[in-house]
């Protein structure tokens, strides 16, 4: 993999991952931009022990631009995007619009190709492990970074799903904060090693694979099941068999295999509901371990995958129970989701 480090004309940073050692980026952004004025604020919720961010700036972003103006896509005669070059593989840069900025953190936008009609599900086992090692790579420096506590890789798409952009990309979060869904899984695991002498993630991840009925995918290198406590309609976890607490450690063979599994799941979510139906719509979430504390050896590195979508033309709404009380209803049983998600795979 070569990586080429530019700056874009506002001053923010862009890097392109290439799988070959000669390619040569050398384009410059013409865009006549302003230099990026944007500041994030964190709050803390006293009742919750939350921390929320407030950024304002973040009213006047893109929204919902015609295909032929698309800030992802390459740029060429008469488009002046993101992405100076007239072709790329995966590019990431730093978000115009960053819920995250200075001294709160950072943002950044994954583009996982220059193919605008593509999504991830239609990379090649090739590309699919670019956009790994383009994760890899940014956990790694965001590392590094002052004051950063959790990196969190993520994919939104489709409208649904609140997508603004319809080119197929992903984002990362630099937290200056342990994320609440991540401070609850440490505790929950810091509990769990007290009373059983055990790691959580290990026996969640033993308990599905000997129960079975809820497992989608196993390979050597990689479980995938639907949770026992699902909360969405159709969601996967997926587990590297060794335990790693991010990105950075993931062995060779099992950074070799993830593509084809990946693939295969994002491919059978789009299938899930019949070809007359536009595709799925989903959230990949990559949990990572948070930096610091002695624990983090104990957490377990995942992805959790998602849809809103519980049936043919039917969306799950998070209503009364679920945004107000955080107390999820789930219309599809976990063993029958992971059934159908058995019933799709690839021929």
């Amino acid at each position: 993999m070569k990586k080429t480090v530019t700056t874009l004309a506002d001053g923010r940073e862009l890097i392109y991952y290439d799988a070959r050692d000669d390619a040569v980026r050398d384009a410059v952004d013409m865009r006549p931009l302003d230099p990026v004025s944007s500041s994030s604020e964190i709050r803390y919720d006293a009742l919750l022990g939350d921390s929320v961010v407030i950024a304002s700036h973040r009213q006047g972003r893109t929204y919902h631009p015609p295909a032929d103006a698309c800030p992802l896509c390459p740029s060429r005669d008469g488009l002046r995007s993101e992405i100076p070059a007239s072709d790329y593989e995966v590019a990431v840069f730093e978000n115009r619009f960053p819920s995250l900025a200075g001294d709160s953190g950072r943002c950044e936008v994954v583009c996982f190709t220059s193919d605008h009609e593509a999504s991830f599900a239609d990379l090649t086992p090739a590309q699919a492990r670019l956009v790994l090692d383009a994760w890899t790579d940014r956990t790694a420096e965001l590392a590094e970074r002052p004051g950063v506590e959790q990196v969190y890789c993520f994919e939104n798409r489709g409208a649904e799903i609140g997508v603004t952009l319809g080119h197929p990309h992903g984002q990362i979060y630099a937290f200056p904060y342990t994320t609440p869904r991540t401070a609850l899984m440490r505790r929950r695991a810091a509990e769990h090693r007290t009373r059983t002498g055990r790691n959580l993630f290990d026996d969640v991840v033993e308990r599905e694979r000997t129960d079975a009925v809820r497992v989608v995918l196993e390979s050597e290198h990689w479980i995938a099941f639907v949770p026992y406590a699902a909360h969405w309609p159709y969601e996967v976890h997926l587990y590297p068999t060794r335990r790693v607490p991010d990105l950075r450690v993931l062995d060779e063979p099992a950074r070799t295999e993830f593509p084809q599994i990946y693939l295969e799941l994002l491919r059978r979510f789009d299938r899930l509901f019949g070809p007359a139906e536009p595709p799925t719509p989903y959230i990949a979430a990559w949990h990572q371990a948070p930096f610091t504390g002695e624990d983090r050896e104990e957490f377990g590195m995942h992805l959790e995958l998602f849809t809103v979508r519980r049936a043919s033309g039917k969306l799950k709404y998070l209503a009364g129970t679920e945004s107000g009380m955080g107390a999820f209803m789930n219309d599809v049983p976990p063993e029958a989701a992971a059934e159908r998600l058995r019933e799709v795979a690839s021929k």
